[in-house]
């Protein structure tokens, strides 16, 4: 079995024109008071790579352009539609008025294991990420739809904001768009 690695020409990667010009999976991703800017460009690319609608950086997260962003985004802070909110409630707020059901990424008292999730009627929708230390605030958690969980086997119980979104975002597309 031959398993040669594929050149750039043969990924057929969009220009970033054509990123915006074709349907988008109908998610908007919310970070809360993310702190790093590894973890903002990482979740920058991980938007393009599943051609998320938006994203919203709220409150202390940084906004391009920077360069420690850029570090890791690798330029998708150009591809992705992105908006700054100088608070995570008026975001979530403002989504839930365009009708967007809002699903926090946390762990809760009432959370749903993200493999137990119901995914009937969830479009279009919003996922909250939280701080690195603090996680999504409760002000946030309060009005949101539902709360859903990742399944955490090890002692720590916590993973990285960038892990969490990959990890959320792949499920999600995966049962929207494929």
């Amino acid at each position: 079995m031959d398993n040669k690695k594929l050149s750039m020409e043969e990924l057929h990667r969009l220009s970033v024109q054509e990123f915006k010009s074709v349907k988008k999976t109908p998610l908007v991703v919310v970070l809360d008071n993310v702190r790093s800017m590894n973890n903002i460009g990482s979740i920058f690319r991980t938007c393009d790579a599943f051609g998320i609608e938006q994203l919203c950086l709220c409150g202390i997260t940084a906004t391009p352009p920077n360069r420690e962003i850029n570090k890791t985004a690798l330029g998708a802070t150009e591809s992705v539609d992105w908006e700054y909110f100088d608070s995570t409630f008026d975001c979530v707020n403002s989504l839930k008025q365009k009708g967007y059901r809002i699903f926090c990424i946390e762990q809760t008292t009432n959370s749903i294991m993200l493999n137990n999730f119901d995914f009937e009627n969830i479009e279009p929708c919003a996922l909250v990420f939280g701080n690195e230390v603090e996680g999504v605030e409760q002000e946030v958690i309060n009005i949101t739809d539902q709360v859903i969980e990742i399944p955490q086997f090890g002692t720590k119980h916590s993973l990285n904001v960038a892990v969490t979104c990959g990890i959320v975002l792949w499920d999600f597309v995966q049962r929207i768009r494929l």
